[in-house]
């Protein structure tokens, strides 16, 4: 038990044991932490008075005895504070609100005023990284005031040192240090490391170390330009064959995440992308060329942001191949933990989460999707006879819940072809065809039925008889490197991949274990785990805390408590649950890297758009040429209509933006103000002078044209020639 007696007094001068406000006479200070305490609650009274000058109270005795005879080493941290309030309240030259000043920078982590060598103290935080600074701001030891080595949270959301909470928990102290909440027993016994925190602050030095010319940490990392053309084994491999290969060089630009078909601009290497009937020797090899990056996984893809391919091979019992369609069943319900690879037992239900949400938003969104198959797929008869084959394009049409073989839940998904060439197993000269929907008898007992509600991204032409992205395709999130002329990568993509990966790697490191993302509201439980409070307290929703019980329904027994295991381990957290304490400190720090980053990728912004001024200026003056030719041609007497599409093949990227915004701002505007009496204006040429005004505009805004030869004329003033072939032409009226 917890000797409630050593508690100090309160801001207000009440004893916090016995709730009454201490007289001058009754109150102690400490001589190193000038905190006051009741003489009369200690329990360990004074002998003399002349103690009294001298005292020191039980949070910073160094050398009390803990109870029971347990001997508890010194924090090495701790003491270096601690002697140097010591130096500070023996150095006589200080007057006594001096020694006050520094004894709080002191504690508040401003130590360069209160050290003996300021310089020194300078020249260690020199070296220092702004990611380490952040930590040493916000995960400091409440006892020691030093960056956590080995870090342990309290229930109630606050950190310690190990050795620090050792030695106050071996002092008989079982209340926080700082809020002076009762810490477990269990706890106090046994504490666990928080592994997230060590990981963060481990990440955060080896940075530092790498920035500030340390010792290099050893990369076996080999850039894409670096590695062969085939799958490779390296020394460290464990295994014969490829069970421990590398991946070979990857032949095509595309990203991780790129969506849809693999076109001949992707392709350096042959300039051809990647050819519907493709077969290549293994997995590893069909990633090299982009079809189907996990060679391990049957989905590649991301539960916020969609899936890109799928791999048929081998993998559950209800698929069904029809090769135009076919039914997909989703991943998990297996039971891979230990050291298991694959089990074909089912042993609980699918969810929509992970690679089957990113399935289902493939589906909503109507995204493409490229499929091989393998030949381990051996029920299929569409699949090759040996190897793995690109197959084209699918997209998925419905996806449902339903009892599978097994007995327990599956995910499936009702994958149908819209690819521009005939599939391998045709004869056929063209691609596909919208085509009705099969009638799969399943669905009559399914449930969680998602359908696409609005129209699919990526969609079958009638004007140009093919498919193709009907909605800009959603913007990659892995966009790869930037290499120079030597094949050498930028020196700015290579800052901007450093300064992403340290504090990303971080915010890795504070995934909550229930939804793995970055926490909001940290917990820490007892055991060290953390979550989101919203995560943790929704995983016990509908749970009571205590079990009522009765014996035959006529006599009521003792009550029970429920045991609530924590997600991640067998430890009860029912206590805990019952009143969570958010951890602030590393709360506070999740959000000033959260707001670092966002503050970078906004100078980042502003960097790569002044780095396209040049590029913006040069499409201005072309766009310009252009205009300027097609409007000599109209005023030489040469049709417009028929040669609209050709004259706008290399301009017509300003001038769609361009017509865009003026058919919102001016458009009501432009019919308002015309003419009757003048010939009606085609819309081309309409458009084609007001992109000529707002050209002439930016020449004036930048300087190239000089504002007396521009007046900005209304749509009833022609500047040239708009009238039809054989009309009356004029010039503008001049200024």
């Amino acid at each position: 038990m917890a000797n409630v007696s050593d508690l100090p007094c309160d801001a207000d001068g009440v004893c916090m044991v016995c709730k009454k406000k201490s007289v001058d006479g009754e109150t102690l200070t400490c001589k190193t932490c000038a905190t006051p305490w009741h003489s009369t609650c200690l329990s360990v009274p004074l002998k003399t008075l002349a103690d009294a000058a001298q005292w020191e109270c039980p949070d910073c005795s160094l050398t009390a005895d803990p109870p029971g005879g347990a001997t508890v080493k010194p924090s090495i941290s701790g003491g270096d504070l601690v002697e140097k309030i010591r130096a500070i309240e023996s150095d006589l030259s200080l007057t006594d609100r001096e020694k006050a000043k520094r004894r709080q920078e002191l504690l508040s982590g401003d130590a360069t005023s209160a050290s003996a060598d300021p310089n020194q103290e300078q020249k260690s935080n020199g070296g220092t990284n702004e990611v380490l600074a952040i930590l040493g701001d916000k995960l400091n030891c409440s006892i020691c005031m030093q960056l956590l080595d080995r870090p342990v949270s309290t229930p109630c959301g606050h950190n310690f040192c190990l050795k620090c909470f050792q030695k106050w928990v071996g002092q008989g102290k079982r209340t926080c240090a700082i809020c002076r909440e009762v810490i477990p027993s269990k706890m106090a016994r046994e504490p666990r490391i928080n592994s997230a925190i060590v990981m963060a602050i481990r990440n955060a030095k080896m940075s530092q170390s790498n920035v500030s010319g340390g010792v290099p940490r050893v990369n076996h990392f080999v850039h894409n330009q670096d590695r062969p053309n085939k799958a490779y084994t390296t020394e460290r491999a464990k295994k014969s064959g490829k069970a421990n290969a590398c991946s070979g060089k990857i032949f095509v630009t595309v990203p991780l995440d790129h969506f849809g078909p693999i076109t001949a601009e992707h392709d350096p290497e042959r300039n051809l992308g990647v050819l519907v009937g493709e077969t290549w020797e293994d997995r590893m090899e069909c990633r090299q060329w982009g079809a189907h990056f996990t060679h391990v996984a049957g989905i590649a893809g991301q539960s916020e942001y969609g899936a890109q391919s799928v791999a048929l091979s081998g993998g559950y019992e209800d698929d069904e191949d029809h090769g135009e369609w076919f039914l997909y069943t989703g991943s998990g319900g297996r039971d891979l933990s230990g050291n298991k690879r694959t089990n074909k037992k089912q042993s609980f239900d699918q969810k929509f989460d992970k690679s089957n949400e990113a399935l289902r938003v493939s589906c909503k969104n109507g995204y493409p999707l490229r499929v091989v198959r393998s030949h381990k797929e051996k029920r299929s008869s569409y699949a090759p006879q040996e190897g793995v084959r690109y197959d084209g394009i699918y997209r998925i049409e419905k996806c449902w819940r339903k009892a599978g073989i097994q007995g327990f839940k599956v995910c499936r998904y009702l994958f149908v072809r819209c690819d521009n060439d005939p599939a391998p197993w045709t004869s056929d000269t063209h691609g596909d065809h919208p085509r009705e929907l099969p009638i799969v008898e399943e669905l009559k007992h399914a449930t969680d039925i998602t359908e696409r509600k609005k129209s699919p991204a990526w969609d079958y032409d009638e004007e140009q008889c093919r498919w193709i992205w009907k909605r800009p395709p959603p913007e990659s999130r892995k966009a790869p490197d930037v290499y120079d002329e030597e094949g050498k990568i930028t020196k700015r993509a290579r800052r901007q991949k450093r300064n992403e990966s340290v504090k990303e790697r971080l915010l890795k490191e504070f995934s909550c274990l229930i939804c793995r993302k970055v926490m909001v509201l940290p917990l820490t439980t007892p055991c060290a785990h953390n979550f989101c409070k919203a995560c943790l307290e929704n995983a016990f929703a509908g749970q009571s805390f205590i079990k009522q019980r009765t014996c035959g329904g006529t006599r009521t027994l003792r009550a029970q408590k429920n045991v609530m295991k924590c997600p991640s381990c067998t430890n009860d957290v029912s206590d805990f649950i019952q009143n969570p304490q958010v951890n602030r400190e590393l709360m506070n720090l999740i959000e000033s890297l959260q707001s670092q980053m966002k503050d970078e990728n906004m100078e980042t912004e502003e960097l790569d758009d002044g780095g396209d001024e040049e590029d913006a200026e040069l499409c201005d003056e072309t766009d310009d040429a252009c205009v300027q030719v097609d409007m000599e041609e109209e005023i030489d007497g040469t049709d417009g209509k028929s040669n609209i599409g050709a004259e706008n093949k290399n301009c017509d990227v300003s001038a769609e933006i361009l017509k865009e915004e003026k058919d919102e701002k001016e458009g009501s505007k432009l019919l308002t103000n015309t003419d009757p009496q003048q010939p009606s204006i085609g819309k081309e040429a309409q458009d084609r002078h007001d992109a000529v005004s707002d050209n002439l505009e930016a020449g004036v805004a930048r300087g190239e044209v000089p504002k007396g030869r521009y007046k900005r004329q209304s749509a009833g003033e022609e500047t040239c020639s708009l009238a039809p072939k054989g009309g009356k032409k004029r010039r503008g009226n001049k200024p």
